[in-house]
């Protein structure tokens, strides 16, 4: 049944379903179960090709053990508002750490920047941080400090003199250009080695290959963020009488479009 912590038996289904190169979807049709929580599972327990159902198992049980020691007596999680489920947000919230981490961000880090990111103002002090997530004061200035390097959050006094740690929707957009720029650099220095190593030369050629694919996709990161950047500035508008859903990428760059934020034509048509 959907709910609940995963039993032993469906790790090993989850296992099975990884050798056999089933997609997380599927997988999580045949055990009923959503699909975030097998993506979570994978990948907090060694990512598709290096999941095991027993060790995922009992890597488990000892962080539920550690939770139990850790949290406080009678500490309960904050209330959730616009009538949320408070397990299914902590179950996401878990998820989307999960994912930030596979992108190579330590587990601390992650945690910071998706509590940002899911809270409704987008901001939050480091005692509200400290609150949120059970950790210490210097695990938060820790964590604060890298994002703040990297771009991805920022910081600003409130009316009380407080600093209150900002995620912008534009660091989407900035951490796009960023993957761009370091590309770009990857390809310039890939090119270097084709003069050294001899155009022509095997090792040469394929460098040079190297370059060019590299080279296609930093234009390509780099035009389409340039193109999409007022899609994180549009609000979906909901049909009549219906929940809001998200709008693909196409619906909201003519969303922009018409709000007044059309690409300009040199950057291309999507």
């Amino acid at each position: 049944m959907p709910g609940g912590r995963l039993t032993q038996q469906e790790r090993q289904q989850v296992a099975l379903g990884l050798a056999d190169g089933l997609a997380y979807a599927e997988i999580a049709r045949r055990l009923d179960r959503p699909t975030s929580t097998i993506t979570r599972e994978v990948m907090r327990n060694g990512g598709p090709t290096a999941y095991r159902a027993d060790l995922a198992h009992r890597a488990t049980e000892r962080r539920a053990h550690r939770r139990r020691q850790t949290v406080p007596q009678g500490a309960e999680a904050p209330p959730q508002p616009h009538g949320r489920d408070a397990e299914a947000v902590r179950e996401y919230e878990e998820t989307f750490t999960t994912v930030i981490m596979a992108s190579g961000m330590s587990r601390m880090m992650s945690r910071v920047l998706a509590c940002l990111c899911i809270s409704d103002a987008g901001s939050l002090t480091a005692a509200e941080l400290v609150q949120r997530l059970q950790v210490s004061p210097a695990s938060v200035s820790k964590a604060i400090a890298f994002l703040e390097s990297q771009g991805l959050v920022r910081r600003e006094r409130d009316e009380r003199r407080r600093e209150r740690y900002i995620v912008d929707d534009d660091i989407w957009y900035q951490s796009m250009m960023a993957s761009a720029r370091s590309t770009a650099q990857l390809v310039e220095t890939t090119r270097e080695g084709v003069r050294v190593l001899g155009p022509g030369t095997p090792a040469a050629t394929r460098l040079e290959n190297i370059a060019r694919f590299l080279d296609f996709v930093s234009e390509s990161i780099a035009r389409a963020a340039e193109q999409a950047r007022d899609i994180l500035h549009v609000k979906p508008e909901p049909a009549s009488g219906q929940p809001a859903r998200p709008a693909s990428g196409g619906e909201a760059v003519e969303a922009a479009r018409t709000s007044g934020g059309e690409p300009s034509e040199s950057d291309g048509e999507g």
